[in-house]
């Protein structure tokens, strides 16, 4: 448990290397907790849907992980849960290497002027997750589509094949700003994960290295990460709702009109016809995603930056 990741002389990272390893590192442990990301999705939209659709809908919204996880196996296949993966690895390359890269960037740019203490990775977090989610949007909207199309009556699915196949339709069949339909509650989630998830988690490496958990250990990586996740799992919960909603909508065929307008809206309107807790449908696969994706993430990253530091060194 107290293995050394970082176990080289410590040497300084050049910008490349950071974000790099920051973009390997994410795109490593999506692969590890996609099928999470698949399930919650689809949990999440069941239940904020629910309310609209037939007793069949209400009923699966209603199941449990295990229960609602174990239906999608039988019924679609395994490989099921993997729809979408190309996109998800995709919105990575974009997402974590630009979200804790600038962190990091931010961070040290700060430090210049202030001391590194807990308000200053909240704001720089932020100010990074805002960036890192407005360039990734067209991947986010695309993984959201491809994971979501298989729960929909078959008249209404796309049957994307590939993420370039969902970027290039969605691009020519209903614009260009598609991708950004629901940027805005992407954009704020981003920005509390920025600060609640890579914040806290660099502030939590500290507070766990003064309890005897040494900074560069795997220990401590793990500690931090696990409770950065959970932490920043209960409060985007109701966001990465009104995200869902926003972009798997469609116009409504006679009006013409969609359904989400904005982020409080959706989220209103999700409440309103589901109840307050269907904001947090879906939790447990979401906090397999987030604090799984934390934790791997992040291991991934130190050992990618141990073992650069090893090569150069």
């Amino acid at each position: 448990d107290g293995a050394v990741v970082n176990a080289a002389p410590a040497m300084e990272l050049g910008r490349t290397a950071k974000f790099v390893t920051a973009g390997l590192g994410g795109v490593l442990g999506w692969m590890v907790v996609h099928p999470f990301n698949t399930i919650a999705i689809r949990m999440n939209l069941a239940a904020a849907s629910a309310g609209a659709r037939d007793a069949a809908a209400v009923a699966a919204a209603n199941q449990s992980f295990p229960a609602f996880t174990q239906a999608i196996v039988k019924n679609e296949g395994f490989g099921s849960l993997y729809k979408g993966l190309s996109a998800g690895i995709t919105r990575q390359i974009f997402y974590a290497t630009s979200r804790f890269g600038l962190f990091e960037v931010f961070r040290d740019q700060m430090a210049k002027y202030r001391d590194t203490d807990l308000v200053s990775r909240l704001t720089v977090g932020m100010a990074s997750g805002a960036a890192a989610a407005y360039i990734s949007c067209p991947a986010e909207v695309s993984l959201v589509r491809m994971s979501n199309d298989m729960s929909l009556p078959p008249a209404q699915r796309r049957n994307y094949t590939s993420v370039m196949n969902a970027a290039t339709r969605i691009a020519s069949e209903e614009g260009i700003s598609a991708f950004w339909r629901g940027s805005s509650p992407f954009v704020l989630r981003a920005m509390l994960v920025g600060a609640t998830q890579v914040g806290t988690y660099d502030q939590f490496r500290e507070s766990f290295a003064s309890v005897g958990l040494p900074r560069n250990s795997t220990s401590n990586v793990f500690a931090a990460s696990l409770t950065a996740g959970l932490l920043y799992s209960i409060i985007t919960m109701p966001l990465e709702t009104a995200k869902n909603c926003m972009s798997s909508q469609t116009a409504d065929p006679i009006t013409g009109k969609l359904p989400y307008t904005s982020t409080v809206q959706t989220m209103r309107s999700v409440a309103h016809s589901n109840g307050v807790l269907a904001l947090w449908r879906g939790f447990l696969p979401y906090y397999g995603r987030c604090g799984g994706h934390t934790v791997t993430m992040f291991v991934f990253v130190e050992q990618l930056r141990s073992l650069y530091k090893k090569v150069s060194g």
